[in-house]
Parts: structure tokens; C-alpha cells; sequence
């Protein structure tokens, strides 16, 4: 089960399954969400995405992204991938949600409705090495200086997200 994700439409109506891979392969339409962790300096916690990932590895990209399991709550699955992923137990608020499609690199595809959160906490990561190889904080300035330099060295939805994200945190 942990490898399904649920699918479904442009107004986020489940609709089926289909395991994580073959939706990446098919650039199928799925739920996904993606945390932002702010410390009580308004920097941003960002993760460098594990060397080995299927897709968008060594990328830097926001403290957390994943897709929640079948079933599950899609708030439920952002606390629980934060805790998994950073080791980070942080409330995290609902901030929007958006939809983007990104050609990837092995032939896939991202097509994703992500529901975006946010959190603050100042609490000291402990990384899943399979998720994340190494974390930063850096102000909002700093990241968007850094994607206009490098904007390859960041995940495509990270980069979309940043715009919305720089206008509407009050950290």
C-alpha cells in the first residue's frame, strides 16, 4: 500500500489507485502534498533530496513532499512524512493548493494536485537518508536569489511553489 498513490481529478475527487512508479511512467493526475518548515528566524528548513531517489535526486527542494497513503488524510500524511522524512513534529497549517505537471528526468512525468503546508519550529532535523541527503535553513532572499543562479539545482515544483509561498508566509 505504501507504494499507491490515490488518483484523481482536477477538483481532487479520488477516483483509484495505481502504484507510485507507474503514475510517475504515465504522468497520471495524483494527490501530493509538500510541507515548508520555517524556524523562529523566518528561514526556511529545505532538504537536499537522497542520491538514489527515482526521480529529482541531489535536488535541493522545500523540508518535505510526498503523496499520502490510501485512506489517509492528506494533513495526516504531511505530519507523518515531516516526522519520517526530517524527524520534525511540528503542527502544520493548510496554505493552498495547486496543480503542475513537470517532464522529470528517466521518462517521467510529475502530475500532481499538492496541497501545500506550512509549520514553525526550531527543532534540530534527524534525516531519513533515504529521503535526504543533507538540510539548510536560508531566508526567503536567499533561496530566490540562489533559483534565479541556479534554478537546476532545484526540484520544478519547489521552484513553483517558492512565488506563492515568498508572497503569502507571515513567519
Amino acid at each position: 500500500m505504501n507504494d499507491q498513490v490515490v488518483l484523481v481529478t482536477e477538483n481532487d475527487e479520488a477516483i483509484g489507485l495505481m502504484p507510485k512508479l507507474e503514475a510517475h511512467e504515465k504522468g497520471v493526475l495524483h494527490r501530493a502534498f509538500s510541507v515548508f518548515i520555517f524556524n523562529s528566524n523566518s528561514e526556511m528548513l529545505l532538504q537536499r533530496r537522497a542520491f538514489g531517489k527515482y526521480h529529482s535526486e541531489g535536488l535541493w527542494s522545500n523540508t518535505c513532499c510526498s503523496h499520502p497513503l490510501p485512506g489517509e488524510a492528506v494533513h495526516d500524511g504531511a505530519v507523518r512524512r515531516l516526522r519520517e522524512e526530517m524527524g520534525i513534529h511540528a503542527d502544520l497549517e493548510f496554505l493552498y493548493t495547486f496543480q503542475y505537471r513537470a517532464d522529470l528526468e528517466n521518462g517521467l512525468t510529475e502530475n500532481e494536485l499538492d496541497h501545500v503546508f506550512y509549520g514553525v519550529s526550531d527543532a534540530v532535523p534527524a534525516i531519513d537518508p533515504a529521503e535526504a541527503s543533507e538540510y539548510k535553513y536560508l531566508t526567503m532572499d536567499e533561496i530566490q536569489a540562489d533559483i534565479a543562479q541556479n534554478p537546476h539545482s532545484y526540484t520544478e515544483w519547489f521552484k513553483i511553489c517558492m512565488p506563492v509561498i515568498a508572497r503569502r508566509m507571515k513567519v
